[in-house]
């Protein structure tokens, strides 16, 4: 079965999952192998045969993570794991049927996402110290995040030449590596630019690593999605928000912001590199709010 699992996360890759996706599903992946093949007092495991990997096997490795309480979220995601896994199994002829498929996801409740009101991410951006190079690279870093609403896996995966500053536009890789065209405006551009004249310092600092990456830490190499979370928190913190925000709290303000501006669900979709319009439509809870508070100002009767 380990050999099969390594094969599956290879087939992933091939398919453009994004990284994310591929250290999940093979982490849950062991976790169920490991169920199945308790190591003996040496430490051992037996081989499972993947031909016992039936429909009952799966179950009572879901009842037992039930008894541990696992969250629906996690719960959902091994459930989605196992499917694919064993759908892939049957594909290389080593199975006859998905014994999977069957399986019901649990129900999540879904969650107003979390997001800023415009004079806290305005506070954000305008925390970073722009005497240094590292601060001008963090107001990029932030300005970017709200300017476009990228995820901070795209943010991260950006290159130099990515960046058309002729046309205000960046080119993004999205999931499944698709990729789409997000403008951004002024600010954001004067923010680059001033990082731009930096980012050499950077280089310098690691002069055989590639030049590609746009954000780079201080050793000279691209900076990582964890990276740019601590940043953001970073300036929350200084910022003494009232609420914790990551990059996808900037991600979620920028598509709600625009939402009470008067934009359309659709081109927010298509900024956002939503695939289903349904993925977009959680933003119209949020909105909730600011429209009643617009119906208490206008309404004469309210």
């Amino acid at each position: 079965m380990k050999q099969a699992i390594q094969k599956f996360v290879e087939h992933l890759k091939v398919k453009n999952a994004s990284p994310h996706t591929r250290r999940n599903y093979l982490s849950d992946l062991e976790q169920f192998y490991a169920y199945l093949t308790p190591s003996d007092q040496q430490g051992k495991r037996p081989e499972f045969p993947l031909h016992q990997l039936d429909n009952l096997v799966i179950r009572e490795y879901l009842g037992h993570l039930y008894d541990h309480k696992i969250e629906k979220s996690s719960m959902a995601r091994k459930i989605s794991a196992l499917r694919s896994f064993c759908k892939f199994l049957c594909r290389q002829n080593i199975l006859k049927q998905n014994p999977a498929k069957l399986v019901k996801l649990p129900r999540i409740p879904k969650k107003i996402p979390n997001h800023l009101t415009v004079e806290d991410c305005a506070r954000l951006i305008e925390a970073p110290d722009l005497s240094t190079p590292l601060g001008k690279r963090d107001r990029a870093i932030l300005e970017l995040l709200y300017a476009c609403g990228v995820r901070v896996s795209e943010l991260s995966d950006l290159n130099v030449e990515d960046v058309n500053y002729k046309e205000s536009l960046i080119l993004v890789r999205g999931k499944g590596k698709k990729e789409r065209l997000v403008p951004f405006g002024q600010y954001c551009h004067r923010a680059l630019e001033a990082y731009l004249r930096e980012r050499a310092s950077l280089v310098k600092s690691n002069p055989e690593g590639t030049r590609m990456p746009l954000f780079l830490n201080h050793m000279g190499t691209r900076l990582t999605t964890r990276s740019v979370a601590r940043i953001v928190e970073k300036y929350a913190r200084l910022c003494a928000l009232h609420q914790k925000i990551s990059p996808h709290g900037l991600r979620h303000s920028f598509a709600t912001h625009m939402l009470n501006s008067g934009a359309d669900l659709r081109s927010i979709q298509e900024l956002l590199g939503h695939k289903n319009l349904s993925t977009t439509q959680k933003y119209t809870h949020v909105s909730i709010g600011h429209l009643m508070e617009q119906y208490d100002k206008a309404h004469p009767k309210a």
